[in-house]
């Protein structure tokens, strides 16, 4: 009986003491493996590229900075750092990183490139110049880069070699017309007319305003081709309209002459006024309208309902000398056409401006008449008094009278 005790309780005491058996746990998921700093840097490079593509040069500086902090040696991002530093105006910061793109790969896409646009911002010419004749020695065939050499080499003075370059854009993209102007302008700086006149009618043709300019002056001068000063109106025409301030210029010294209030031979006012009457005939060309009487090509267009077309050819007519072309730019502001215009026209009101500055009578009182009632201006009889006062003519006379009782 003891012996069956002692057992038990040997057994009870080895249940007590036991470990439990242990309890089974499913398996966790694999830990992921820590990116490399090649990898966090390309992430970055990725981030900052597709920013920069955006437009938004800062945070792409941002995240291309995070990729070399992780990368030093990643030419790419390097590369898209200097992009993205030049477009958000640091300009000397990304001339320092472009230069250690191109020390590290001389052949780093686009790098070369955007240190000249950044070097030329800076007007540096001479380092512009190496890194774009760099460019033009490894890529022979890049239109834009021989331009950029034009304009550097242009600034420089070195005349016959902006040339060159101008020929070279040409040559590679004959429809450049900036670079024909370019060109056109260094010629005639190098006193070549004869080749200058042809580029500039080229451009000029092609619709480069300040070119247009330049050929009314040949034709005016007889440079490079046959005196014809009709044609040189017609250019100076073009270009005015575009907003060349000196084609302006040229044609209020022409109409000076033309009502003799210079002091220039009775022969320069004859062919003055010659010449804007030849330049009136010609703008009944391709019309297709049938005059009637004397009325100007503009009133024949408003005649036929044409009013978009007819305004611009009344202004050009009236500063062609034209007094029924004025007056009929003095009725279409003040009451409009039907349907088609209406009153107070801005561009009828800039040009009584234009010619009421040189002193022409009937914009002077068109443009008192406007002031002293306000005509879709604020009302100001002062000024209008003042331009009355100054216009020695009948009907300036009658105005003046009724605004000053």
């Amino acid at each position: 009986m003891i012996v069956v005790l002692l057992l038990l309780a040997v057994a009870h005491a080895a249940c007590a003491t036991a470990t439990p058996p242990a309890v089974a746990t499913p398996p966790g998921p694999p830990s992921a493996p820590v990116p490399t700093a090649r990898e966090r840097a390309e992430a970055a490079l990725d981030r900052g590229l597709a920013l920069l593509g955006r437009g938004d040069m800062v945070a792409a500086a941002v995240a291309l900075r995070e990729a070399l902090a992780q990368q030093p040696d990643l030419t790419a991002a390097r590369s898209a750092l200097g992009r993205a530093l030049y477009g958000a105006g640091d300009v000397d910061a990304a001339i320092d990183e472009l230069r250690a793109v191109l020390r590290q790969d001389p052949e780093a896409p686009g790098a070369r490139e955007t240190l000249a646009a950044a070097l030329l911002a800076r007007r540096d010419w001479a380092a512009a110049r190496v890194e774009l004749e760099e460019i033009v020695r490894r890529h022979p065939d890049q239109a834009q880069t021989y331009y950029g050499l034009g304009l550097v080499r242009y600034a420089q003075r070195d005349l016959a070699g902006a040339a060159e370059a101008y020929r070279r854009v040409l040559a590679l993209a004959p429809s450049h017309q900036d670079a024909r102007y370019n060109l056109a302008v260094v010629l005639k700086l190098s006193k070549r007319e004869a080749e200058a006149t042809p580029e500039f009618l080229a451009a000029a043709e092609a619709g480069v305003a300040r070119a247009q300019y330049f050929v009314g002056m040949a034709y005016a001068g007889g440079l490079g081709v046959e005196r014809n000063l009709p044609l040189a109106v017609a250019w100076w025409m073009r270009a005015a309209g575009q907003g060349v301030a000196p084609a302006d210029e040229a044609l209020a010294s022409l109409r000076q002459v033309a009502l003799g209030r210079s002091r220039r031979p009775a022969a320069e006012r004859q062919a003055a006024e010659e010449a804007f009457r030849d330049y009136r005939a010609a703008l009944w060309s391709g019309l297709d309208v049938a005059r009637e009487g004397d009325e100007s090509a503009g009133a024949a267009l408003l005649r036929h309902g044409r009013v978009t077309e007819a305004v611009p050819v009344l202004i050009r007519e009236a500063g062609a000398l034209d007094e029924s072309a004025q007056q009929q730019l003095e009725l279409l502001y003040e009451q409009g056409a039907a349907g088609a215009l209406a009153p107070y026209d801005p561009r009828i009101l800039a040009w009584f401006e234009t010619a009421a500055a040189e002193g022409l009578t009937r914009p002077r009182i068109a443009l008192a008449r406007v002031y002293g009632r306000g005509l879709g201006v604020p009302k100001d009889v002062p000024r209008a008094v003042a331009l009355l006062r100054a216009t020695p003519h009948e009907d300036a006379r009658r105005l003046l009278q009724e605004l000053t009782p």
